[in-house]
């Protein structure tokens, strides 16, 4: 089957569903703010709902609360092939993050439909509940998501039972929500960059190697409170000296260790955090990223000494707590060829990268084939109310990931 990509992608149509999506929780400056479960959020998911339906899909909702649209295959009982993202926003969010998977897998169906093409696999477009809070939809497919209700209530106080419930979900049934290899032989995501490297070498697409680890900690440093001016220097138990020197460690440590890895404090707290008075406590974080696991555990592992180290030095007190470890999750070789292959074909400039960011493709690769397509955003942008992506980046962007979907109805052929 050979398609002219460029002709079967309707681009005006596509951007205009990017818009129409996007004056859902529109913010004053062209951004988005959609959290998971409010009002936008629940009708946003009736808007996507009715396109699924317009282009031939039936739907349904699991017990996540995940929006499923199936695009029906000419075999019978075939595992699906499936797409998708999110449209939850963080609370002042742009228009292209999670939305243009998701409205890029209903293009894909559109464009199926209006050239009478049928895979032999069915095709889902999935719209994962809460990414941007829990990845509760994500995590529920792989089997990983927390059984404590607990741990997904909302900061506003709400429990996860009445936010599922609101989206057509049902917790005591969330373990339905899971599904294997047998239902899934493959999941592609396409998914604006949300960095820069796409955009600051110029390349158009971004063929990603795989989604990051995460290692998070946060960090108690115990000094002694006194008085600004008169406690000399050298009897001091300065709190927030010692941060600092614990955040230019984290920053050294990520810059000078050769590798792909990523390092932040981005949380600081001073006590007493007064003018005239020597800080006596001081937490912070530390995000340390990379898709490298043995790396990150290295990383780790050294900056443990280092803690020690400034803790002797500045007579302080430094534990560690961690609050969040992710293995990194790599795409599947073969996937990542098909993606080079159609760039090398149509003359689409690309580079191999990670995701430094967690999408709902890490819980799918959990159980099955996974790849994930990138492409820019501007300045790398994102999470931001000017987050951009041009429309004919968008465009690009489908094109490769309808190709790579029906080569891979053929790769993954049915005995």
């Amino acid at each position: 089957m050979t398609l002219t990509l460029t002709s079967l992608i309707n681009s005006d149509r596509l951007n205009t569903t990017i818009d129409q999506l996007a004056a859902i929780g529109k913010l004053p400056k062209g951004g988005v703010r959609r959290i998971a479960y409010s009002p936008e959020d629940i009708r946003a998911r009736e808007l996507v709902r009715s396109w699924m339906v317009e282009a031939g899909m039936t739907t349904r909702i699991d017990a996540a609360g995940n929006l499923i649209g199936t695009y029906p295959g000419r075999v019978a009982g075939a595992p699906s092939l499936v797409t998708g993202s999110h449209i939850d926003t963080v609370p002042t969010g742009g228009r292209y993050d999670g939305t243009l998977g998701v409205l890029a897998g209903i293009e894909v169906v559109r464009v199926l439909r209006d050239n009478q093409i049928q895979m032999d696999h069915p095709l889902e477009v999935i719209v994962f509940t809460d990414e941007e809070g829990g990845m509760i939809g994500g995590k529920a497919m792989s089997g990983t998501a927390f059984e404590e209700a607990e741990y997904y209530r909302r900061d506003d106080g709400t429990a996860i039972e009445t936010c599922l419930k609101k989206v057509g979900g049902d917790w005591s049934q969330l373990q339905t929500a899971k599904r294997d290899r047998s239902e899934v032989v493959a999941y592609v995501e396409l998914h604006v960059e949300q960095g820069g490297v796409l955009d600051h070498q110029g390349k158009e697409i971004g063929v990603v190697e795989g989604i990051v680890g995460q290692h998070r900690d946060v960090v108690v440093v115990k000094g002694r409170p006194n008085h600004a001016g008169t406690t000399p220097m050298d009897l001091r138990q300065d709190a927030l000296v010692a941060a600092a020197q614990i955040v230019l460690a984290v920053n050294a440590l990520a810059k000078n260790t050769p590798g792909q890895q990523v390092a932040t404090v981005g949380a600081l707290n001073v006590f007493p955090n007064a003018a005239n008075i020597v800080p006596g406590l001081v937490e912070l974080t530390i995000d340390m990223r990379d898709i490298d696991l043995a790396n990150l555990k290295q990383l780790s592992a050294q900056l443990m000494t280092q803690l020690e180290t400034i803790a002797a030095t500045t007579q302080t007190e430094i534990t560690t707590a961690p609050i969040l470890r992710t293995e990194a999750v790599l795409a599947t070789p073969k996937i990542q060829d098909v993606i080079v292959e159609i760039c090398q074909e149509k003359g689409f400039s690309y580079c191999h990268l990670p995701s430094r960011a967690s999408h709902d493709a890490q819980e799918m690769g959990l159980f099955t084939d996974m790849g994930m397509i990138f492409v820019p955003s501007y300045a790398g942008i994102s999470h931001a109310e000017d987050e951009y992506t041009s429309p004919e980046q968008c465009v690009q962007g489908v094109e490769m990931l309808l190709e790579t979907l029906l080569r891979l109805d053929r790769l993954y052929a049915i005995d």
